[in-house]
């Protein structure tokens, strides 16, 4: 019975220390961190297929991307599109800088749903995408994450809010919502945003702001 109320101690115990660093997380998110060096940031970049990849090049066209590099470009494991169209990008980059030697890198994720798969078989791709994107994230452990809505960024953005809860990396999380979306958040935009694991949130229409007030309204970036 000591043995019992002893192990019931020291797992609540661990419990509380969790969630005080949780709360500790949640209290800095979004609050401006000290580099005390301009050194250059980790960046994971996840692509959507469509619109998603499009409005991310935009976006990355007027990034320091000397500042952020090395770059992983991320997609799902069926969207060859995006990745094609980063790599063209990045070539642009050496065109119209010089930038020598290799500064970004792709890779692909698995789905955790594809569209018109079934619920039941979902559960098994879910586990597999989950534990694809935990590899990915401890491989790569990006100072910094920036998506624009696909749903691949969802494990990726838990994974990453995770590994600053346990101390393992901080990862500062830029979320951009759509163009698309003009008065309701996307369903990775909703879930970022009521749970509070977004660094900055973006928004590019005034109406969401006024119904997400924690957003930042940026005005249209296409």
């Amino acid at each position: 019975m000591e043995q019992i109320n002893q192990s019931c101690f020291y797992l609540m115990s661990f419990l509380a220390i969790i969630a005080i660093r949780a709360l500790y997380v949640l209290y800095l998110t979004g609050k401006p961190r000290c580099n005390k060096s301009p050194q250059p940031l980790s960046t994971l970049i996840v692509l959507g297929s469509g619109g998603h990849t499009a409005e991310m090049m935009n976006l990355l066209s007027v990034l320091q991307t000397d500042r952020f590099t090395p770059r992983f470009y991320i997609a799902a494991a069926t969207d060859n599109m995006s990745l094609q169209k980063a790599r063209v990008f990045e070539d642009s980059l050496v065109d119209k800088k010089g930038i020598k030697g290799v500064s970004a890198q792709f890779t692909q994720i698995y789905r955790s749903r594809e569209v018109g798969q079934s619920y039941v078989t979902s559960v098994w791709t879910t586990l597999l995408a989950t534990a694809h994107a935990l590899w990915l994230m401890i491989r790569i452990r990006p100072q910094v994450v920036i998506c624009n809505g696909p749903g691949t960024c969802i494990p990726l953005c838990m994974i990453a809010f995770l590994f600053k809860i346990m101390g393992i990396r901080w990862s500062s999380i830029f979320y951009v919502e759509s163009i698309a979306r003009v008065r309701r958040l996307s369903l990775s935009g909703l879930l970022l945003y009521k749970l509070h694991m977004a660094d900055q949130f973006f928004v590019q229409w005034p109406q969401l702001q006024g119904k997400y007030p924690q957003a930042h309204y940026v005005g249209c970036l296409m």
